[in-house]
């Protein structure tokens, strides 16, 4: 793709969000989104492979199905309060509308389908852009809009942490893989989002963190397929011997980072007299985790049956950058010790 035009469609996704990020107006963060979708499309048909140009037209489909829903909303509540303020929402059918808008726009279960099929039409660099990028909008406007029907969100994120266990076990195709891990970790930021927002926004970020390096190792190795992640060794060893620990940190397997958010949103959910969803969600990390460690096993503990045991390939240095890599693998792994601060911040 042309330098100028990546640019330009960079910068675009860039405003879509900010301007999302920045609107105290429904009209502004619709708009805000539709930009956000069109800057993201070119960058997914570029390859102009029949499995990008599906996943491209599923993807617009369901956005645009999400912001018709969220423009009838927010025109629905002005109708009824005489508001347009994003944070003035006090009728519950325009948020209940919204609340399922944006859990499309988010691909939360049971609402979910289209993005697995999506992600896995997509190479690795855009999927990545989709798992991650792509959700701060939405979570934006609904850490803004605080919704009321507290039974609805916890459904939702229940919801989600099941399928996003359940979807993954029987997977082989990587891309799929990382979409259900997605569905599941929205599910968690979800639970806990009308009791503790700060907390959902730490969830968040260390999400991103661990999606970031996930993707990035599968990038380095070229791999899409579980058998693909066999050969891995021979690429790379000191990256296939930390591919691992990521994938459990992932997972939520102390000592890691990503043990830190499942432990707090527990934590909170008990606090609220929630012990049942918190018992059923910690039950589904479980499933979730079944299939990191599938993915673990293929990467270090199994032999491709293609090359000569023993025999290592010639490797040519990769022409990716490796450095943030390094830094996002060590934030993965490392930033459990970090709690207490973390916790210290969410009081503030």
């Amino acid at each position: 793709m042309n330098p100028y035009i990546l640019a330009t469609l960079l910068f675009g996704l860039g405003l879509g969000t900010t301007i999302t990020f920045a609107s105290s107006h429904w009209l502004l963060a619709w708009m805000g989104l539709e930009m956000n979708t069109l800057a993201i499309i070119p960058l997914m048909a570029q390859h102009h492979h029949p499995r990008a140009v599906e996943a491209t037209t599923k993807y617009f489909l369901t956005q645009a199905t999400g912001a018709a829903m969220l423009l009838f909303a927010s025109t629905t509540n002005a109708w009824m309060t005489g508001q347009w303020d994003i944070q003035q929402m006090s009728h519950p059918l325009p948020v209940t509308l919204i609340t399922i808008a944006l859990a499309l726009k988010l691909g939360l279960a049971p609402i979910h389908a289209w993005l697995p099929e999506v992600l896995q039409g997509l190479d690795l660099t855009t999927g990545l852009i989709l798992s991650t990028w792509q959700k701060l909008a939405p979570f934006a406007l609904l850490m803004q809009i605080q919704p009321a029907n507290s039974a609805l969100l916890i459904v939702l994120g229940l919801t989600s942490t099941l399928v996003g266990g359940w979807g993954g076990l029987n997977q082989t195709q990587l891309r799929k893989i990382l979409a259900y891990s997605s569905i599941g970790h929205l599910g968690w930021m979800i639970l806990v989002l009308q009791f503790s927002p700060s907390l959902t926004l730490l969830t968040l970020f260390t999400y991103f963190i661990m999606t970031f390096s996930t993707f990035l190792v599968f990038k380095l190795s070229a791999s899409t397929t579980l058998n693909a992640l066999a050969t891995s060794w021979a690429k790379a060893p000191a990256l296939t011997s930390l591919a691992p620990l990521v994938l459990l940190s992932l997972g939520g397997l102390p000592p890691l980072t990503g043990f830190m958010p499942k432990w707090l949103i527990l934590q909170e959910l008990t606090k609220h007299d929630l012990a049942p969803a918190a018992t059923l969600a910690a039950l589904t990390a479980l499933l979730s985790l079944y299939f990191y460690l599938r993915l673990s096993y293929a990467m270090t503990l199994t032999m491709s049956p293609n090359s000569t045991i023993g025999v290592t390939p010639w490797r040519f240095s990769s022409p990716q950058l490796t450095l943030p890599l390094a830094i996002s693998t060590t934030a993965t792994l490392l930033l459990l010790p970090l709690t207490p601060a973390a916790v210290a911040l969410l009081t503030l």
